[in-house]
């Protein structure tokens, strides 16, 4: 499961986008008991969670997920924002290899001046023998991110995103080199349509830059990931 579930700080900053919607509904309260119960209703063995609000996550959802039987890895916004993204996997399903925690502002590259972030998780999966787990299946590389919104700066969320698929890459290559396969599974926020370029980039490996308007991408090559 992947869900953005809308960081309150920034719901409450940007109440012109609400303004359909009654008052009621765009309480924390009233939204984090639903987005619990639709947890629970689903029991997901890995949930993925963006604009996760730091002080709601630390005061509620994590201490709720933790019942439920999830492990959660939690990276916030850097700079002045309050949010972040969240990476949950049920303990009886997975055992924690290692994790990286993805910052991808880099005030020394001019594209990457932004405050998102990402994380990549490499789990080992396990079944239940008897009382005991057992490790079982290849290795399982999970990645969450929340690129830029900016619809105009589809260069900023590109270097974002090759970020996000270097670190994915090294995971992956340092399985192989102990001679382990590891499968992907990449979630998150990408602010991007199923037509767009970034999308058929992750899907297809292949992204076209002839002719594309310089608000999607900035120069004039073909690229393979």
């Amino acid at each position: 499961m992947s869900y953005n579930i809308l960081a309150q700080d920034l719901l409450e900053l940007n109440q012109y986008l609400y303004k359909h919607c009654p008052l009621e509904v765009l309480d924390w309260n009233y939204r984090y008991n639903l987005l619990v119960e639709e947890i629970k209703k689903w029991t997901p063995d890995i949930l993925c969670l963006q604009e996760v609000q730091e002080n709601h996550y630390c005061e509620h959802l994590y201490p709720a997920l933790v019942e439920m039987g999830y492990s959660c890895i939690y990276k916030c916004r850097t700079g002045t924002k309050t949010d972040g993204c969240a990476v949950c996997y049920r303990s009886k399903r997975f055992a924690e290899v290692g994790f990286t925690k993805l910052e991808f502002f880099r005030p020394e590259t001019g594209l990457l001046n932004r405050h998102n972030v990402g994380i990549v998780l490499l789990l080992r999966p396990l079944v239940a023998q008897g009382a005991a787990l057992k490790e079982s299946g290849p290795l399982l590389c999970l990645a969450n991110t929340h690129l830029l919104f900016n619809p105009r700066r589809g260069d900023v969320k590109l270097a974002q995103l090759a970020i996000m698929l270097a670190e994915i890459d090294a995971v992956v290559k340092s399985c192989k080199v102990k001679g382990e396969h590891c499968n992907v599974v990449l979630c998150g926020d990408f602010n991007s349509l199923p037509n767009t370029p970034l999308y058929q980039l992750i899907v297809t490996g292949e992204l076209y830059y002839q002719g594309l308007p310089a608000w999607m991408v900035r120069t004039h090559r073909k690229i393979h990931n």
